[in-house]
């Protein structure tokens, strides 16, 4: 029988105490890693007092902005929306097999998913201006370093979300064409690719979308587009032109957006 005095003055806690000891370990583990890194950083406080008059004064040398250099600028524009657009495809087109190879149920063998995770990671893993600075030692500045550059850094996001679509699908009409003794490229063709159609046009929208960004700095490193005249301009101290150039990546920017919204909704 159970003692009613005794359940009368049970306390309800929300954690054990071992539960309460690994909290407290964890927040103290915290603590001491962000005191660290703070130590570790070298910080020049007087430029950090000093930012929000540089920055009244950058803003105050960049107006108005100096339109002269439009049609300079409207044709680098152009250059990063083509950069953004051929490397998306050259990443789709190398993605597809990557991404076959790279999900558990369609890939041949161990080694064949071990080497696609291999790609996938090394692609992911290198920055796009990294990739970029490597392109443009090879095929030196321009254009080409640049849809490389952002292909190759794209192959990693659309081979591992296509990837992890095809392993999510359903069974079923694979087995069925399977049964009536259909062959592998069958089973891709018509079990597979209906199933991934809807995912591989939201994932290659998105990535798009995100490239258009990321081709906007890569001139910076030489590798073409909007970044070299930004380069160029920040170089000479022509502030003017800088507040035009960054107002044109806005707006290019802004219209992407624009796009890939209307895009999404028609396609998929």
């Amino acid at each position: 029988m159970v003692d009613a005095e005794a359940t009368s003055h049970r306390v309800w806690r929300r954690r054990s105490p071992a539960q309460t000891v690994r909290r407290l370990l964890l927040q103290l583990t915290v603590a001491a890693a962000v005191v660290w890194s703070l130590r570790t950083v070298d910080i020049f406080w007087p430029w950090v007092v000093d930012a929000p008059w540089q920055i009244a004064d950058l803003f105050a040398r960049m107006v108005p902005p100096d339109f002269s250099s439009s049609r300079s600028i409207v044709e680098a524009l152009l250059d990063t929306l083509n950069i953004a657009v051929i490397a998306t495809i050259l990443a789709i087109i190398l993605a597809m097999p990557v991404a076959l190879i790279a999900a558990q149920n369609t890939t041949p063998n161990r080694a064949t998913l071990w080497l696609a995770r291999v790609i996938l990671v090394s692609s992911r893993s290198v920055n796009t201006l990294i990739w970029a600075l490597l392109f443009v030692a090879i095929f030196g500045p321009g254009v080409l370093a640049g849809i490389l550059a952002i292909a190759f850094r794209s192959i990693g996001f659309l081979g591992k979300l296509m990837g992890e679509a095809i392993e999510e699908i359903d069974r079923r009409p694979v087995e069925a064409i399977q049964a009536t003794g259909g062959s592998r490229a069958k089973v891709i063709l018509y079990g597979i690719v209906p199933q991934v159609v809807p995912n591989f046009f939201a994932v290659s929208i998105l990535r798009w979308d995100i490239n258009l960004r990321e081709s906007t700095v890569l001139g910076l490193v030489g590798a073409g587009g909007i970044g070299l005249l930004l380069q160029s301009a920040i170089d000479t101290f022509a502030w003017q032109t800088v507040a035009t150039i960054l107002l044109a990546i806005i707006a290019m920017v802004l219209l992407g957006e624009a796009v890939s919204g209307w895009l999404r909704r028609k396609v998929i």
